[in-house]
């Protein structure tokens, strides 16, 4: 099966920090936390590495591994983050035929910086990223099986619906893990796509900001899910999804999507574990308890093993259990690509019930 991803392409530079080197300020009733950097100190670091990433390059990456003949759609600098990547790229086989060289910026990069809980706070420099336009996207790209639509920034976003409509044309099955400033600046061209799309990945915050996508009388409350006896409803059942005031049952959000013709929708939660939904019905699977290392590619590890597996047939509960035993995998390294699995790898597991969590399931 062939495989193409577009997305971002990013040089990430990651600092380790030990916990008693840097403060963590935890806000009670907002639920998030803050590293404090001090302004003109010097802090050490347990380590400093620097590591190819971005959604297209590591979904890229697990496709490659999990036996997809794998080709990216990037822009690139001229400069030597831009090898770096391209290095990156050849160890796992992935052609980089169509991976464009602009000039006018260099090429993106990140700063994750580390500690506590190893939930990193990131700086984001999109670069090249964003310069993305209708004239580089190469029809002859689209000669693949499946097309996976990672974040895309700014200028590059305008081309969303142009590099749906030309995935359609080859009769590519259709994967989209957007952003959330993507959906948020460009809500009308996302909407109009939604007909077309066969796998729609979404992290919590991407699907309150798509309620505001969504009309209310297509999201009318639904009746609460039932759990097995002993089981503590994970938090996006109780939670459902929220936007400026209004709030969504989960089973209401995913019947709407599905009702404007998405094909599969997979909603992510962290640590909660992840929905998924299609005509066939609704999936609840728990995460996988792993000591933590870094929580960078882990949102990617699972989108993309969830397409992977939805894109060579596999049932949406074992789509589900190979997409949290590869996120769990990743979550045990500092960067985003070096813990995801061999296809063989992940099969060997399943099949050997191997810390695969138990999906659970209702009729939608």
């Amino acid at each position: 099966m062939k495989a193409l991803t577009i997305g971002g392409a990013m040089v990430d530079t990651i600092a380790i920090i030990e916990n008693a080197g840097i403060e963590r300020m935890t806000m009670l009733n907002a639920g998030t936390s803050f590293l404090l950097l001090e302004e003109g100190g010097k802090t050490e670091a347990l380590e400093v590495s620097t590591h190819a990433g971005g959604g297209g390059i590591n979904a890229a990456i697990a496709f490659a591994r999990l036996g997809l003949d794998t080709s990216v759609l990037i822009k690139l600098g001229a400069d030597g983050r831009a090898e770096l990547i391209i290095a990156a790229l050849d160890r796992d086989d992935i052609s980089h035929r169509w991976a464009l060289r602009d000039p006018r910026a260099p090429t993106g990069a990140s700063v994750h910086v580390s500690s506590h809980d190893r939930n990193a706070a990131v700086f984001t420099f999109r670069g090249a990223n964003t310069l993305l336009v209708p004239d580089d996207l190469a029809d002859e790209a689209f000669a693949v099986d499946l097309v996976y639509i990672a974040n895309l920034s700014d200028q590059a976003a305008r081309c969303f619906p142009i590099i749906v409509e030309k995935a359609q044309k080859a009769r590519a099955l259709i994967a989209v893990n957007p952003g959330i400033r993507q959906l948020h600046a460009h809500a009308g061209a996302f909407q109009g796509t939604l007909p077309a799309l066969d796998v729609l990945s979404l992290n919590r915050r991407e699907a309150d900001e798509v309620v505001s996508m969504l009309e209310r009388d297509e999201t009318k409350d639904a009746a609460p899910l039932a759990f097995p006896e002993g089981m503590a409803p994970p938090a996006l059942a109780v939670r459902g999804l929220r936007h400026e005031g209004r709030k969504v049952p989960l089973t209401a959000f995913m019947r709407a999507l599905l009702g404007r013709g998405v094909g599969t929708i997979l909603v992510t939660d962290g640590q909660n574990g992840a929905f998924a939904a299609s005509r066939g019905g609704l999936y609840h699977c728990p995460a996988r308890e792993v000591t933590v290392l870094g929580t960078a590619g882990a949102g990617d590890a699972f989108a993309s093993t969830f397409t992977a597996e939805t894109a060579i047939g596999s049932a949406p509960d074992r789509a589900l259990q190979a997409a949290t035993l590869n996120a769990a995998a990743v979550l045990g390294h500092v960067d985003t690509t070096t813990g995801l699995m061999a296809r063989r790898e992940i099969e060997a597991a399943l099949d050997g019930k191997i810390g695969t969590p138990n999906v659970i399931s209702w009729r939608l």
